[in-house]
């Protein structure tokens, strides 16, 4: 590792940070300015993300690469301790690849109250929020970093959201904060049982053995709740169709793409490799969580009338294959979880991308007002009728590959968890697809299909622009190859999942 290799992730991390203190200093009224300054943050930032995955050795990415270890606050024996493997490249640059296009969308689309000033700087503090979560190997810079994403995200969704915006704000920050609360508690039991470190890779070395199985089961719980939260899984995911619904389309995309996996990443990072014994214990619970998950979101969206919460409710429904991949406690559910967190980013993302894009259109997303968009904006109706497809697991597109293997694991789960139980949780989410047919086909036949309601009949309805080009060609296109050629992204992952599930007899 040489002299940049030393520093990249540290420039993954604060040069969103950096390019937010420089729009600081630039008056408000030179907008043209900060959409420049805020593109070309983000590009660095992604350009950096390039660098690490060229440099990055794939014939190792079991084990952390581009490391750094510094001292950091030293009376509680926290350290900067920053680091990728497998697992977290390609999440980390799931993060800095949405960032980019979520600028160059705002650069024609921003909400009102027009200010692009405060809204872009929020979004760069986000990213460095959300890089940093990933690269982050001790657990008060974990934490750090995973609370950094709260406050941007509770002002965008309260300044610039919908008509219910400040009750859904409010929602937000008091289920996550509720759930760091407990995740904190966590954090500190096993500093104080693990050895007084907060190093994620030395308590995954010594706090199965350390630790008592009684006390792990309850520190498992804290972390449970705090990650959990953040996924949302059922009954915990109520907050998260009142943030999307009324978040405008670029926080929404975020939390979509971005969010929503800082929680699935915590358990697959940290709760399951620092606590086996206990994640064996909790399993069964997450994976019934999981699939009630599924068939509730599923059947959460089949009663939705607005097209934004109706895409919120299937964010429920996939992150419960990602959680039952991960209940499964095996290689290949896990391997499973990690593309399908990575699937549902670009697929979610883009769906929220195109019904933000409607509604400036149409100043609506009631799906019975809306009709006939393949006749008057046919390209944005095609986009739509795209991401469907890809939400609801159609074979060749990514979304296949984060659903199947997912059902498919639960065939045959870890040692120690009962076959009979993740079977019936494999028929309960294998049925779960069928609902996401439904619910997605019926959201694109309301919308695509028909002719305009006479309300809009008459109403010029503008297709693409070129920043919506821009910034979707390239998620479109992402969808396709990983869909086609789902190696590119199990290859990466797949050594670090084992070396996480060692515990577990690398099942």
């Amino acid at each position: 590792m040489d002299g940049l290799d030393d520093v990249a992730l540290s420039a993954a991390v604060f040069l969103p940070l950096a390019g937010a203190v420089v729009m600081l200093l630039v008056p408000r009224r030179r907008e043209t300015e900060h959409k420049v300054i805020a593109l070309l943050t983000t590009l660095a930032t992604f350009a950096v993300g390039i660098y690490v995955l060229l440099r990055f050795d794939y014939g190792r990415a079991d084990v952390l690469q581009f490391n750094v270890d510094a001292s950091w606050i030293d009376v509680i024996n926290s350290r900067y301790i920053v680091g990728v493997d497998g697992i977290s490249l390609p999440l980390l640059l799931l993060s800095m690849f949405v960032c980019v296009l979520v600028v160059v969308y705002s650069w024609s689309h921003f909400p009102e109250p027009h200010n692009p000033k405060a809204f872009l700087i929020l979004v760069l503090v986000l990213e460095t929020g959300m890089n940093g979560t990933f690269v982050a190997q001790d657990l008060i810079l974990f934490f750090v970093f995973f609370e950094v994403v709260l406050l941007p995200m509770y002002f965008m969704i309260g300044v610039w959201g919908g008509e219910q915006r400040q009750y859904a704000a409010i929602k937000f920050f008091l289920f996550t904060l509720f759930g760091s609360a407990l995740m904190i508690l966590g954090f500190l039991a096993l500093f104080f049982r693990g050895g007084q470190t907060f190093a994620i890779q030395e308590l995954v070395a010594v706090a199965s053995d350390t630790i008592p199985r009684s006390t792990q089961l309850i520190i498992f719980g804290a972390l449970f709740m705090g990650f959990a939260i953040k996924v949302p899984m059922f009954p915990f995911h109520t907050w998260l169709p009142d943030a999307h619904t009324q978040a405008p389309t670029q926080g929404s995309v975020i939390l979509a793409a971005i969010l929503l996996k800082l929680g699935t990443y915590g358990f697959v990072r940290i709760a399951i490799p620092i606590l086996p014994e206990a994640a064996r214990a909790w399993a069964p619970w997450i994976g019934g969580l999981a699939v009630i998950g599924i068939i509730y979101g599923a059947l959460a969206c089949l009663a939705q009338s607005d097209m934004k919460r109706l895409i919120a409710f299937s964010s429920v429904a996939h992150m419960g294959y990602v959680m039952l991949g991960i209940a499964t406690l095996t290689d290949f559910g896990i391997n499973a979880a990690v593309f399908g967190m990575v699937a549902h980013g670009l697929i979610t993302g883009m769906l929220f991308f195109v019904a933000g894009s409607v509604k400036d259109r149409l100043h609506t997303l009631e799906l019975s007002r809306l009709g006939g968009l393949l006749l008057q904006a046919p390209r944005l109706g095609w986009v739509l009728g795209f991401c469907a497809m890809a939400s609801l697991g159609l074979p060749g597109l990514a979304g296949f590959w984060g659903e199947f293997p997912a059902i498919l694991a639960a065939y045959n789960p870890a040692p120690g968890l009962s076959q009979e139980l993740f079977r019936a949780y494999m028929v309960i989410a294998a049925i779960g697809t069928v609902f996401a047919a439904g619910y997605l086909l019926w959201m694109l036949q309301r919308a695509a299909f028909g002719t305009p309601t006479k309300e809009f009949a008459d109403h010029p309805v503008p297709d693409m622009r070129w920043p919506e080009y821009l910034a979707w060609t390239p998620m479109l296109l992402l969808i396709v190859v990983l869909g086609l050629f789902p190696g590119l992204l199990f290859g990466v992952t797949d050594g670090a999942v084992g070396t996480a599930l060692a515990a577990f007899g690398g099942q």
